[in-house]
């Protein structure tokens, strides 16, 4: 027997890994998912670095004309922004209640954070998109000004993140009816709460690129050699 477990043991793999893979006969479902995750946030990080890259190039262009600045300019007085910004920090910490309330098998808590955080997250999107109808109707449209087309395609490309992950955390609720476990979620449901918190530091970025002042634009660009 003792030859036989001999045999079987594989220390190359961690001694987590390999105790799952000798329970299911493949490796840790979990730490791909977790991989997998890495590398999408990867991408979408170099997504947007290169959108905001090639937004402070286009910026050193004379047609250029930034959203703040100026009395006129939309996000001279960014409140709407902040309100929107809001919603999507509480849809972050609801979320994170969310996770919390798995670790302690409370799936009440469970219930309410993830009720929680989509529905703080289908109002930012609305009122993102609220926001596209109050700048139209002020003149600021997609092709009026550069500055006005990368707000549209980075709020827009954002947008389109943060639905795809209401798609996959659509999968954590339906999990809630059938398994009726706050543990069994844990795993899922920390890697929504990541990427949750990802997209809420990507909108800070955004936020702050985008109300930014001429000055602060074209001292950025420079320190990018443009």
């Amino acid at each position: 027997m003792n030859v036989l477990r001999m045999l079987r043991d594989k220390p190359w793999l961690p001694a987590t890994e390999a105790a799952t893979v000798a329970q299911y006969g493949g490796p840790d479902p979990v730490a791909a998912m977790r991989i997998m995750l890495r590398f999408i946030l990867a991408i979408v990080g170099v997504i947007f670095f290169l959108f905001l890259i090639t937004f402070l190039a286009r910026s050193q262009y004379p047609d250029f004309q930034a959203l703040a600045g100026a009395p006129w300019q939309p996000f001279t007085d960014p409140s709407r922004l902040w309100f929107n910004t809001a919603l999507l920090a509480c849809a972050s910490l609801t979320i994170q209640m969310g996770l919390g309330g798995t670790r302690n098998g409370k799936l009440n808590v469970t219930i309410a954070g993830i009720s929680a955080a989509v529905f703080f997250t289908v109002l930012f999107l609305i009122a993102q998109f609220d926001l596209w109808l109050h700048l139209q109707s002020m003149g600021f449209y997609m092709n009026g000004n550069p500055a006005n087309s990368y707000f549209y395609l980075l709020t827009a490309v954002h947008g389109l993140h943060l639905i795809g992950g209401l798609l996959v955390l659509s999968n954590v609720v339906f999990r809630v009816w059938y398994d009726n476990d706050a543990a069994s979620l844990t795993a899922p449901l920390k890697l929504c709460t990541t990427y949750w918190h990802f997209l809420l530091g990507v909108w800070l970025v955004l936020f702050a690129i985008l109300t930014a002042r001429p000055e602060t634009i074209n001292a950025l660009a420079a320190m990018c050699g443009f």
